[in-house]
């Protein structure tokens, strides 16, 4: 017999696409049964067990399409640096976190040079000044280069001799320090931070993670116990990628089915990140013209990998940000394509993660092929404009094509949306506030679609295809968020990217405002009828 269904009163307004006048929504069973008004609903379910929210807004819960979980929470329960504001502030923090855990090894996140008017990042020997005798690895805000101690660099085995005393360090030797700082961390550390992450995006509205793992990001050991801790515990439902090449479709079976992985992409890098100097690209950095970054992936094992997944019918992905390392990726799809026809690759859901450096050309070619873009538009705000860390990189004219999501979205390329957290902070109304104002004119989408690419464009990308998932009408799962909000949007100016309106004339599901001081505030979070958070 099915169960009784929860009737939520509103008052308000819920975001639906074929009912947006609605005031209340029934579930029952961990699926949506009714939208209507509150009288209706009072009359069509007597019995039902009645919830007042007040006036407030539900909406689909959000999905983030690419983060890296246990390093999310050890931001949460240890050292964040994305405060820092120069480099003797960051040199306080650190020192303030040492002090407040004696005898530790140190784990931190977050600094960021690019904007300190003292100079860049420290170098080991001011590190060393300030934890003394201790490992300390400290990650870049890109997590593509890091500090580390002397201590933590004496315990790596077999260091480059390349990397001498660098600071920061990056490429192969980043990964041996980083490794060797991992192992560091106990098991209750690692558990209370994988906690911390999934009940914070819990509070975030979120209900689902793509977690992009890999041998050179958390390990083997991190990703099983992330399984294992998703599910035992009933809360943010974890959809994990394995970032590791094969080059036969039977490895790539074999390699899912060990891991358990959704698909044998995410943060498979083929290149490093702008802000490290590390991104690959066709032309020099402005700010370091002997350099093109760094590749980590060549042709042929970008091709393999790419032949192996689409035989064996599996999703495959890259990390690509720089330029060289789009045209390389979208070269090998070219030859799959012309091997396997277009049905055959689309069928895959092959995806590029970041994908912030793509021509016209190669958009055109990847909405053809229905290659997903998972994308972090608050990397746009963070560093974008004339000014920002890509201008700094790049230099203004090349900055301004980064990120070109309107361009994206017109050629047919599939958008999901997410935060690369810790990189970015777990917040799915930045990210969409970010996509519809673009720094670069042109470049933006509207609040519908980023709403839309952050909410159902990650069920997609997973490969979940029905047509509910991320929506609320009846038949869909019961995955929603509650939110206090100052006031929805009636209709934008004139001068806006967002050229939609919610009055109720419209026929346009409600959005909130998303002016500064004016963030929506989660109540309560939902996934199939359970709840998260609130």
């Amino acid at each position: 017999m099915p169960g009784a269904p929860t009737l939520l009163l509103l008052g308000g307004r819920i975001h639906s696409p074929t009912h947006p006048d609605a005031t209340a929504m029934a579930v029952r069973d961990g699926m949506i049964a009714w939208l209507g008004s509150d009288a209706v609903g009072r009359e069509q379910f007597p019995r039902a067990e009645v919830e007042d929210l007040d006036g407030a807004l539900v909406t689909p819960a959000f999905v983030d399409s690419h983060v890296h979980v246990t390093e999310t929470g050890l931001c949460h329960t240890g050292l964040d640096l994305r405060a820092a504001t120069s480099q003797r502030h960051c040199l306080q923090l650190i020192a303030d976190h040492a002090a407040a855990h004696p005898g530790q090894p140190i784990w931190g996140h977050g600094w960021d040079e690019t904007g300190w008017p003292d100079g860049g990042a420290p170098d080991t020997a001011a590190l060393d000044a300030v934890v003394g005798d201790r490992p300390a690895y400290l990650s870049r805000v890109d997590v593509h280069s890091a500090l580390a101690s002397s201590a933590l660099r004496n315990r790596v085995r077999e260091f480059p001799a390349e990397a001498g005393a660098a600071a920061p360090l990056s490429g192969a030797a980043h990964h041996l320090v980083r490794a060797t700082a991992r192992n560091l961390l106990t098991a209750e550390q690692r558990g209370a931070a994988r906690a911390a992450a999934l009940d914070a995006a819990a509070a975030a509205g979120i209900v689902a993670v793509h977690e992009c793992a890999g041998p050179d990001i958390g390990g083997l050991d991190d990703w099983r116990d992330l399984q294992a801790f998703s599910e035992r515990r009933e809360g943010v439902e974890v959809i994990g990628y394995w970032g590791e090449p094969v080059t036969s479709a039977a490895r790539a079976r074999e390699l899912l089915a060990d891991t358990g992985a959704r698909g044998l992409a995410g943060d498979l890098f083929v290149d490093g990140a702008l802000g490290s100097h590390t991104a690959w690209l066709h032309e020099p950095y402005a700010d370091a013209p002997e350099c093109t970054g760094v590749r980590h992936l060549d042709a042929d094992t970008v091709g393999a990998h790419l032949w192996a997944c689409t035989e064996a019918g599996v999703t495959a992905g890259f990390h690509v940000i720089g330029d060289a390392a789009v045209s390389s990726v979208v070269a090998a799809l070219e030859q799959v394509v012309e091997h396997f026809g277009i049905a055959a690759v689309a069928r895959c859901g092959h995806r590029l993660e970041h994908l912030e450096m793509v021509s016209a050309e190669q958009a055109a070619k990847l909405g053809s092929w229905g290659v997903i873009a998972s994308m972090q538009p608050v990397f746009d705000t963070l560093w974008g404009g004339d000014k920002g860390m890509y201008a700094q990189r790049l230099g203004a004219q090349r900055a301004a094509r980064l990120n070109p999501f309107a361009l994206l979205a017109s050629q047919g390329v599939p958008l999901a949306f997410g935060s690369d957290s810790p990189v970015t902070a777990l917040d799915p109304w930045a990210t969409v506030r970010a996509a519809a104002h673009h720094r670069t004119p042109g470049s933006a989408v509207s609040m519908r679609a980023a709403f839309a690419a952050a909410t159902r464009g990650g069920w997609r990308a997973a490969g979940v295809n029905d047509g509910l998932s991320g929506t609320l009408v009846p038949g869909a799962p019961a995955s929603y968020a509650v939110w206090e909000v100052a006031r929805l949007a009636v209709e934008a100016p004139r001068d806006s990217v967002q050229r939609w309106s919610t009055d109720p004339r419209s026929r346009v599901p409600a959005l909130p405002v998303l002016e500064p001081g004016e963030a929506p505030r989660c109540r309560r979070t939902v996934h199939r009828g359970v709840v998260l958070h609130g």
